[in-house]
């Protein structure tokens, strides 16, 4: 197959893609219930009765699960739709030719880390300030993969710098996952539903074998010494960890009463 050939496919894939995404997102939002999550702010304050510091918490809004849920897909489906129109399909093609995909890097660093503080919030943590780091954590792991693809751009031997950066900055959130639940599971008046632990596994699972399909890309194992290859390989697992958890956490919250 020709080199143009492939692009137009990887061209329908990304269209296929984006209304696949699109249409979840749809239904997310028709078919979910009202079920919210609280995200509040803790902020210090002088009691005057005690004459001590205490923790004044407060709850800034509630969270309407359903909608955030289908924002991630939505995202998704704007970067693969946006990708296949005329004034930014040549770049596109043009920057996989160099081996770097400047658009993916860019959505899944919004996407992905909205995806993780959603599973933050399933497992109890509610303050705004550590929900903000653990998106901005989960950012940075996908912005050290676009370091990762443009750096090398300009080297003769792979560097992979970036590359360990990137996966020290993602194993963050999930350890604060894991401590959470640890915590939860021993106290006393507290537990994280049956449903949490599946989705944790599903997607610990599945964002892992992310910086795989890069290593393989990157060492040209078999087929991935086409980039493209690896490309559509981003594209499918993106897919399927989005929906993933989107159904998983309809099946256990959002399901309509």
């Amino acid at each position: 197959m020709d080199q143009e050939t492939t692009f137009r496919r990887l061209r329908i894939y990304n269209l296929v893609m984006g209304i696949f995404h699109a249409a979840q997102g749809i239904l997310m939002v028709w078919l979910s219930n009202d079920f919210t999550l609280p995200i509040r702010t803790n902020y210090l304050l002088f009691d005057t009765s005690t004459r001590k510091l205490v923790t004044d918490t407060q709850t800034a809004f509630n969270l309407k699960f359903g909608i955030a849920v289908a924002c991630f897909l939505f995202l998704s489906a704007l970067a693969h739709l946006l990708l296949t129109l005329p004034g930014i399909y040549p770049w596109y093609i043009k920057n996989l030719k160099k081996g770097i995909n400047k658009a993916r890097w860019i959505e899944y660093a919004f996407s992905s880390s909205l995806m993780i503080i959603l599973i933050a919030m399933l497992t109890g943590i509610y303050d705004l300030v550590a929900l903000i780091a653990i998106f901005a954590v989960n950012a940075s792991m996908n912005l050290f993969g676009y370091m990762m693809e443009l750096h090398n751009q300009t080297t003769e031997r792979t560097d992979w710098t970036s590359f360990t950066f990137g996966c020290l900055a993602g194993i963050v959130p999930w350890g604060i996952l894991v401590l959470q639940m640890v915590g939860s599971a021993s106290g006393n008046n507290a537990d994280i539903p049956g449903f949490v632990y599946a989705i944790l596994i599903t997607i610990f699972a599945t964002f892992n074998i992310f910086p795989v399909n890069m290593v393989l890309q990157y060492k040209k194992v078999g087929p991935w010494k086409n980039y493209v290859f690896g490309e559509a390989v981003y594209i499918l697992l993106s897919l399927l960890a989005k929906s993933a958890l989107a159904w998983q956490i309809f099946a256990g919250t959002l399901q309509p009463v």
